[in-house]
């Protein structure tokens, strides 16, 4: 069962999302910001220098730590759909949980989180095989106890986790436009980024106050989210998320992490 929206509200953005001397997204500027770090783990973005920063980082300031994992795909950033066997994919989730686990450990803290990217994490919303297989991979990273899973209100994603006894953890997304249905519009889709900074703030307040939001056709479609996210690589995106904080702030909303 999905957990229930709390009174507090996460913020989270994805980082790490580089690869040797290409770097994305700025990291540090985003950790002083965020209260949870989408890391990526070497399949889309990242490798393993940068997984073990980011960790440094975070555990630092006390940012929780979550394995943002995606489809083998490292030349299209894990934005290719992919159809991938259940059984290899719950292998791949559980092999990059692992990998970020060993980091995030020696920095003295711990994956928190399971966050998947891209084609993957829209791939889950429709894909009851896609979704099984994140959350066997989820189990067999992290034996019985599991880890929360971020994913978008009403996925199949979150109906599996819950279904498994994982946490569900709705999040919505402040600078992603919505479809009526409540999924975000593609990205190949005219305005599906939002890149308006007083447009971003504005939307991450309301969700976060109310729980709602204006889709691209202008429907209203109800957000409940215990978590919100930033795009980290959106130009100025620390900038961003440092508005969208204060914002919050301002509106009496509690910035913590869920997990």
């Amino acid at each position: 069962m999905i957990t229930p929206r709390a009174a507090a509200i996460d913020l989270n953005a994805d980082l790490g999302e580089g690869f040797g001397r290409w770097t994305l997204t700025d990291d540090e500027a985003l950790l002083s910001v965020v209260t949870s770090a989408n890391v990526a783990c070497g399949f889309h973005a990242g490798d393993p220098s940068i997984m073990r920063r980011v960790c440094e980082l975070a555990a630092e300031r006390g940012v929780r730590i979550g394995a943002q994992v995606s489809y083998r795909d490292l030349a299209g950033f894990g934005r290719r759909s992919m159809d991938v066997p259940p059984g290899e994919l719950a292998d791949e989730v559980a092999y990059q949980i692992g990998a970020l686990e060993v980091f995030a450990r020696a920095a003295g803290s711990r994956v928190s989180y399971v966050k998947p990217h891209g084609a993957l994490y829209n791939r889950t919303v429709h894909d009851a095989g896609q979704a099984g297989a994140v959350v066997a991979g989820i189990r067999l990273a992290a034996g019985a106890a599991g880890l929360p899973v971020l994913g978008l209100p009403g996925s199949l994603l979150l109906a599996a986790a819950g279904d498994a006894g994982l946490d569900a953890v709705a999040e919505a997304f402040a600078d992603r436009a919505y479809t009526a249905l409540g999924t975000l519009l593609p990205r190949g889709e005219p305005g599906a980024v939002l890149h308006d900074p007083d447009t971003v703030v504005a939307r991450a307040v309301r969700m976060a106050a109310g729980g709602a939001v204006t889709a691209a056709d202008g429907a209203p479609v109800a957000v409940a989210a215990r978590s919100l996210c930033v795009h980290g690589d959106t130009p100025g995106a620390a900038d961003l998320a440092r508005r969208v904080r204060e914002a919050l702030g301002d509106a009496g909303v509690e910035v913590a992490a869920f997990a």
